[in-house]
């Protein structure tokens, strides 16, 4: 009952004499809010899935879903030669779609690591690449002024000592337990922890300042693992040791801390799901298509109106957007992403005010029809997304009279008229060109009394 009642305070930000949270730190929530600062205004970031599971292009868990054996995959390993990567390419290409800062899988599920480990043979400097990735990455990213996030799987199954599991290649197919037992007979997750816990130090200590870290993920319960397979509480306390300003995800099974995280992770929602979180501080990360990891044959692409949705809603609901690219295995970003990047550069181009620095709009402030709202504090500025474009020439906004003082498109600062006949009570109405911007989503940009 004590934890019940606790549980249902702490969902209502509140607490009783006796029954505070724990804490891992003494960080006050002042000092986290300046913390966070840079992430919550940038609102949109670049994700990068990329490894050995690039070379069978059957999505990024193929080892898992097909049980592939290690000598199996082997040959992806043997193979990897990604002699069209370009770490300069990706950061122009992430900077020219608007996005502040990237988070790359420095090693995924499937173990293989794109950076120059001490602790293992399996990496990119031992492949056909003969080349620490992560360093080009991280070189290139912040040469744009984008900043650094790594993601690190916690999740390895290559690693002769980490215990198979529901998720694991080799986990028998009937979930039989005596089976697991003779499959684990061998493994020590207590060496593999230490694996874990020094390849974490060791991304946290070669490679400078270190934005975001991006734990990847507990799954607690039976055939399982959580914080203390991995030795969350320890490693979390080292990241913080060795970063102090980082940002970590929520992965890492440790919420019932009050600063076991800090930012929820809702993954491939739909829009409509997003609205729940706000109030939160959250990032949604989303794929252009099905996949993560580059999958040559999945078709399910998101339309420029649709990744544009996301964003805008993301914002529009006070959090942030993580827009994944699965590069090929020779080191690319496919034609598909590339003309989706190249979509949303042009309208972060023209519309980026509306996303950078801002948040929901006032409860005071309504959306109307076919309408989304961002606002930015700071300048008091309100912006309109027009997913769909008024064919009547106006726009109504109830409860906007006298709220504003000027309206224009954001892309060009032309000027929008205000209907004066046309508005009475509270009722604010706006004269809008019959031809729509050539825009998915024009923007109208309101600044506010």
């Amino acid at each position: 009952m004590r934890k019940t009642i606790l549980s249902a305070l702490l969902l209502l930000g509140l607490t009783l004499p006796g029954l505070a949270q724990k804490r891992l730190g003494n960080e006050t929530a002042a000092q986290k809010t300046k913390r966070m600062e840079w992430w919550t205004d940038a609102r949109f970031g670049m994700f990068i899935h990329w490894g050995l599971y690039a070379l069978p292009a059957r999505h990024e868990w193929v080892k898992s879903y097909e049980h592939i054996s290690d000598e199996n995959y082997q040959k992806y390993f043997e193979q990897f030669n990604p002699d069209l990567f370009d770490a300069k390419k990706w950061a122009k290409e992430a900077k020219a779609a608007g996005m502040k800062y990237a988070v790359l899988t420095t090693k995924h599920h499937e173990g293989f690591n794109l950076f120059d480990s001490k602790y293992t043979n399996y990496k990119a400097t031992n492949t056909q690449a003969k080349r620490d990735l992560v360093k080009e990455f991280v070189d290139a990213f912040r040469a744009e002024g984008i900043k650094v996030g790594f993601y690190y799987s916690l999740i390895d199954w290559h690693h002769p000592d980490f215990t198979v599991d529901r998720y694991h290649p080799q986990r028998p197919n009937n979930d039989n337990e005596a089976e697991y037992a003779a499959l684990n007979k061998n493994r020590d997750m207590a060496k593999y922890r230490k694996y874990l816990y020094d390849q974490v130090t060791e991304l946290l200590t070669k490679y400078g300042k270190i934005d975001i870290l991006w734990a990847d993920f507990s799954y607690p319960g039976k055939h399982g693992k959580g914080r203390d397979d991995w030795g969350s509480v320890a490693l979390l306390k080292q990241i913080r040791k060795l970063q102090p300003q980082i940002i970590v995800d929520n992965r890492l099974d440790l919420n019932d801390y009050e600063d076991g995280t800090d930012f929820e992770t809702p993954e491939q929602v739909s829009t409509k799901e997003l609205e729940k979180y706000r109030g939160k501080v959250w990032e949604t990360c989303q794929t252009f298509s099905g996949s993560w990891g580059y999958h040559r044959d999945e078709n399910t692409w998101k339309s420029n109106k649709k990744l544009l949705d996301l964003l805008i809603t993301s914002v529009a609901n006070g959090g942030n957007l993580l827009l994944n690219v699965g590069p090929t295995a020779r080191g690319e970003f496919d034609n598909r992403a590339n003309i989706a990047l190249d979509s949303l550069s042009l309208w972060m181009h023209a519309n980026s005010k509306s996303i950078y620095h801002c948040t929901f709009a006032p409860a005071e402030f309504k959306a109307a029809e076919g309408t989304k709202l961002t606002y930015n504090n700071d300048t008091r500025k309100l912006y309109i997304h027009l997913f769909e474009y008024p064919n009547t020439g106006y726009i109504t906004l109830d409860g906007y009279k006298n709220k504003v003082k000027y309206a224009q498109f954001l892309h060009d600062n032309s000027e929008i008229q205000i209907d004066t006949e046309k508005s009475t009570g509270n009722t604010l109405v706006l004269k809008l060109p019959k031809k729509k911007p050539d825009f998915q989503i024009p923007v109208i940009e309101l600044a506010l009394n």
